[in-house]
């Protein structure tokens, strides 16, 4: 800890680069996972090509598809983010498609009968049936990231991992104790943000709040 109060200026740099890495990464996952959630949700039968292929990239350690990614993207940030998001689509493809496949077919019918359009049904219907899901798959594609962005700074892509790999090469106890803390506690911290949005979300939980108490 006393690493971390005697350089609270350098710390907080890692911090944002740490969080603009995630962020980055968990955005283009997202903007590119949700179109193939609706196509396999919409075609059956890609599920299983789609979702294993996802499924076999992420077997690849993480360390290994970076390796792999250097000499196309070079040695830098670029290459540690490409590999956030690849690592992040079969989290965020599964959740996205299993929430899109639990709505009832009927709901849709309904506000189909009721004159919404596609896009009305899919902003005022689909998206806040799938949000919690696709919440939880956000949280742990988020976790993941934060944990590949870590091995990144041995990439030169910056991040709190700087501590780790500095704190190795020097035999430095406390940045590797530093870079550890700091590196869980902004895992924790994202991953409570996440959940407290996924728990507000709820269907279940805002027609509760809007039903009027019983009668004792």
């Amino acid at each position: 800890m006393s690493y971390i109060l005697k350089n609270p200026g350098m710390m907080f740099g890692l911090i944002l680069e740490h969080l603009q890495m995630t962020g980055i990464a968990v955005l283009i996952a997202i903007a590119i996972a949700l179109p193939l959630a609706l196509l396999v949700t919409h075609y059956h039968w890609l599920s299983v090509p789609v979702l294993g292929f996802l499924g076999t990239l992420y077997t690849i350690p993480s360390l290994a598809l970076i390796i792999l990614l250097v000499p196309i993207f070079g040695l830098n940030r670029q290459s540690v983010v490409i590999a956030m998001i690849i690592y992040t689509q079969v989290i965020l493809v599964r959740h996205f498609s299993v929430g899109l496949q639990a709505i009832e077919p009927t709901m849709l019918e309904a506000a189909r009968g009721m004159g919404m359009n596609v896009w009305q049904r899919w902003w005022q219907v689909q998206v806040p049936l799938i949000l919690p899901i696709c919440l939880a798959g956000v949280r742990l594609a988020t976790i993941v990231a934060v944990a590949i962005a870590t091995i990144g700074a041995k990439f030169g892509a910056g991040g709190l991992g700087v501590l780790l790999f500095d704190g190795i090469a020097q035999s430095r106890d406390d940045k590797i104790l530093a870079g550890a803390i700091v590196v869980a506690l902004l895992a924790f911290v994202l991953n409570g943000i996440l959940l407290g949005l996924e728990s507000s979300s709820s269907p279940l939980r805002k027609i509760r709040q809007v039903s009027p108490p019983r009668a004792v």
